[in-house]
């Protein structure tokens, strides 16, 4: 009889732990799609608190490119807008990941950023990563070669689904539900 072109993966336990050495027994990776849906829900929400407060100008002019040109009063203007969203969006991820262990959108995806081994991070962790984020909030660049790019890794076992974000501070996106019990106590 010939051999079965299926072939079984008899390893045990969850992706996490055959891609992770250090993950916790049936700890889960969040789907790429997840993290991305999450971010830019967490960007508009960003962006509808600002317009409120601003009364519309700070995300008009955004990538109001023009107003470089036309003096340096304009111009100004036009870089305090970006210090404003750029200042507004490292507070939201910094603060929200200190207090919840995670972004508003990301607990509603059901998304934790925990350590490679399962454990909450600490709050020193968010401020680091939060900057790391703004790469992902130039024009252009950002969403087109950063952003891809990591939704691709994110996707990848080559890069053990996780972003450079995510590498560079030994970090994974878990389902919260799969997590340790004593990590799941510490997320709100």
């Amino acid at each position: 009889m010939a051999e079965s072109p299926v072939t079984v993966y008899q390893g045990g336990g969850t992706l996490a732990q055959a891609v992770l050495g250090s993950a916790p027994e049936g700890m889960l990776i969040a789907p790429a799609w997840k993290r991305v849906l999450a971010f830019l829900l967490d960007i508009v929400l960003i962006s509808i608190v600002l317009t409120f407060f601003t009364n519309g100008q700070l995300t008009l002019n955004l990538l109001n490119f023009s107003m470089i040109m036309d003096g340096a009063r304009y111009a100004m203007a036009f870089f305090l807008n970006w210090f404003v969203f750029v200042t507004a969006v490292y507070l939201y991820f910094k603060y929200t990941g200190q207090s919840m262990g995670r972004s508003l959108a990301q607990r509603g995806f059901r998304i934790a950023i925990v350590h490679d081994n399962g454990t909450l991070l600490e709050s020193h962790h968010w401020g680091p990563r939060a900057i790391a984020k703004m790469i992902y909030l130039l024009p252009v660049i950002g969403p087109l070669f950063f952003g891809l790019r990591d939704a691709f890794d994110a996707r990848s076992s080559d890069k053990e689904y996780r972003t450079h974000i995510d590498k560079k501070h030994h970090t994974v996106a878990a389902v919260d539900w799969s997590l340790p019990a004593e990590t799941r106590l510490g997320l709100r």
